[in-house]
């Protein structure tokens, strides 16, 4: 057992959610990815987070073409006594259906069907989190706010939040909903991570400005922070073979050279590759919980452990100075 966990509030709503969220994209079925867990091999995951008391947990409907959301909702129908103690935050805008006209995107039929069937695959009366996973170009950003508030009113979403966008896009948002009086998101689900700092520059302080939770996806690279990638490409877990948004993202020389110094620091510390990575993202103070991913029992537990790990001035300088700016990536 760890030791025991934290909660804060998500932004300046009053929903409070630990300090870390379980990631739910690796459960679901291998079909659709292969690095993907079955319902039978994830349990033990959900079994683990509970008994350390993680209560906020995050998936999406485009995750494993819906077969995520059915995992996590038998999980929590199996594992908690109570609906009211677990935090479910799922996600609409790809859709399950590939490119079929009004099966994807923010258009309010979509985001009333999307809502419709994750509670079905859920097995829920309600999601907790409801966030929009990217920003839609093609429909009006009033349109898209008032499907969403049109959820709340009618108890389906307790509250609403949206995914990597530019601050920009998500202002306008945040500008729109204060002004026609409808709901307003409480987080931001950005990718952040000691390789991808981007968000530093505009989203995170218009989010701590403006009272938003942050919940980063990716807070160890989708790996790469573990310190075991090969220059070549891969690594030595099927994730790493087969993750192609991985190679994608973080195979520069400069992103080497980060998950490099962090293994330096790591060893001074005596703590783990991914344990250091993490405790970086919790540091800063924008960040309310990042969301982590995990294959394997001891990752889980490592990143708990990460919890109890404080960077001084110095190590974060260390892990810092290695950085170099990034072209935008995630928003697609």
């Amino acid at each position: 057992m760890s030791a025991k966990m934290s909660y804060t509030r998500l932004g300046k709503s009053g929903l409070r959610v630990s300090r870390l969220c379980l990631g739910t994209m690796t459960y679901g079925t291998p079909a659709w990815r292969e690095w993907v867990l079955d319902e039978k091999t994830s349990r033990p995951f959900f079994e683990r987070a509970l008994d350390a008391g993680i209560n906020f947990f995050d998936t999406a409907d485009m995750y494993s073409n819906g077969v995520s959301e059915e995992v996590v909702g038998r999980a929590m129908r199996d594992l908690v006594s109570d609906r009211e103690d677990v935090v479910i935050a799922t996600k609409c805008y790809y859709g399950t259906a590939g490119d079929k006209p009004n099966r994807r995107g923010l258009s309010r039929k979509h985001i009333m069907d999307a809502c419709d069937r994750s509670l079905r695959r859920l097995g829920m009366e309600y999601i907790d989190l409801y966030q929009i996973h990217r920003f839609d170009p093609d429909t009006p950003v009033e349109e898209t706010l008032e499907a969403l508030h049109h959820l709340v009113r009618a108890g389906k979403v307790r509250y609403i939040g949206a995914s990597s966008m530019y601050a920009w896009q998500f202002a306008k948002y945040l500008y729109l909903a204060d002004r026609q009086f409808l709901t307003r998101f409480v987080s931001m689900q950005n990718h952040y991570n000691l390789i991808y700092r981007e968000e530093e520059r505009e989203m995170m302080p218009l989010c701590q400005s403006e009272g938003i939770g942050c919940i980063p996806w990716s807070p160890l690279a989708r790996g790469f922070l573990a310190g075991n990638r090969d220059r070549q490409g891969g690594g030595g877990t099927t994730r790493a073979r087969s993750d192609d948004a991985a190679g994608r993202f973080y195979y520069r020389d400069d992103d080497f050279a980060v998950a490099e110094r962090n293994v330096e620091v790591a060893k001074r510390l005596d703590a783990k590759p991914m344990q250091v990575a993490l405790a970086w993202v919790l540091s800063n103070p924008a960040v309310t919980a990042p969301i982590v991913g995990a294959s394997r029992i001891e990752h889980l537990n490592d990143a708990l452990e990460a919890l109890q790990l404080t960077l001084s001035i110095e190590d974060k300088a260390a892990l810092e100075e290695c950085y170099r700016p990034h072209p935008v990536l995630g928003h697609d």
